[in-house]
Formats: C-alpha cells, structure tokens, sequence
C-alpha cells in the first residue's frame, strides 16, 4: 500500500494495515506521538482499529527531549 507519511510517499509493507501497526514499523509504539490521518488528529485509543488505505495522508509528530 503507498501511503504519504510527512509529506513523503511511501511503500508500506503488506503487514501494515492499521496505525498501530505502522508505529511499531517506524519503532515509534512506546513513544509519546500525535497521529494525524487525512487532516484528523487520532485519538491515541483508535490506533489500534483504525484501518489504513491506499492513499491516505499521514502526519506523525513525536516529541523529543532535550536541553
């Protein structure tokens, strides 16, 4: 499935077929990250049934610590 993640098209594995899924491809799962699919912001609970298809737009924002 060729989704956009950022801005940028990308080929997904056939294995990621729902958000939740997706953070774990990009290892993102245990982070703290705002989920954003074809301008609606996700609610961290509909991540694990939220269903992704051919097309969709996708915004992930993650926060980084620092000094």
């Amino acid at each position: 499935m060729k989704v956009i993640i950022n801005g940028e098209s990308i080929q997904l594995p056939d294995t990621v077929k729902r958000v939740s899924l997706l953070l774990k491809h990009f290892e993102l799962e245990q982070k703290v990250v705002i989920v954003e699919l074809n301008q609606t912001i996700l609610d961290k609970s509909m991540h694990a049934e939220t269903v992704l298809t051919d097309g969709d737009r996708i915004e992930i924002v993650h926060f980084v610590g620092g000094g």
